[in-house]
């Protein structure tokens, strides 16, 4: 399996390259098909769980929007009167989060791009939707041990879960890579990442819509 650093290489290249107005228009209101209709369904049910697990008032607390893609989060985050940092790897996909925000939360809203686990400062909560499912169980608990050292209270994410589904087209990914070289995503078990992780890692709850199938979780530092 790849390692943390060839694996980042070709999520950037993916998405800044390759996937950035499919993207862009997927995260948009615009008409999809209907497989891309099931998986923005089921990623704006996601985002609503997510949110979920944070306060309705945030004022006062800063939120790390990790991957935050074309803005989605970021700019429910800063309605919630969060001050948001959103840093994505995607130059191409910060621009279009950039431009897509109203401006009346603009100015409680930071973008970079970049890794996400680097050094962005401390938060009291981050999000990463669907930044962390094309890496192994190792990667994944040091990206939340680092993104956990500068967080006071609580690191929810998603993982792809270990389903059979998911199983057969992750090895379909490996026997048959596409030719624009998409990342895969890996399939986490639960109990896999809540031992890697000593615990810290408590199950949320899983969104299944249509092509989209992804499991909350939330890591506490």
């Amino acid at each position: 399996m790849a390692n943390y650093d060839t694996t980042l290489t070709r999520v950037e290249d993916y998405f800044d390259r390759s996937a950035t107005k499919v993207w862009e228009r997927l995260t948009s209101d615009a008409p999809v098909s209907r497989i891309r209709q099931t998986v923005r369904e089921g990623r704006d049910k996601m985002r609503a769980l997510m949110l979920s697990r944070l306060p309705a008032d945030l004022r006062g607390a800063r939120v790390l929007d990790a991957g935050c893609g074309a803005g989605q989060m970021t700019a429910e985050l800063a309605a919630r009167g969060a001050d948001v940092m959103a840093v994505d790897i995607s130059p191409a996909l910060v621009d279009i989060a950039l431009a897509r925000l109203p401006a009346e939360h603009a100015p409680r809203v930071s973008f970079a791009s970049g890794d996400m686990t680097a050094d962005h400062g401390r938060f009291d909560y981050v999000i990463a939707m669907d930044s962390l499912i094309y890496y192994g169980t190792q990667d994944i608990t040091a990206a939340l041990e680092r993104l956990g050292s500068r967080t006071e209270r609580a690191v929810v994410f998603t993982v792809a879960p270990k389903t059979a589904f998911l199983m057969t087209f992750w090895s379909m990914g490996k026997l048959f890579p596409r030719a624009d070289r998409s990342p895969v995503m890996v399939p986490h078990a639960y109990p896999t990442l809540n031992r890697a992780t000593k615990g810290r890692v408590t199950k949320i709850d899983r969104v299944s819509r249509g092509f989209y199938i992804s499991e909350c979780l939330e890591y506490r530092p």
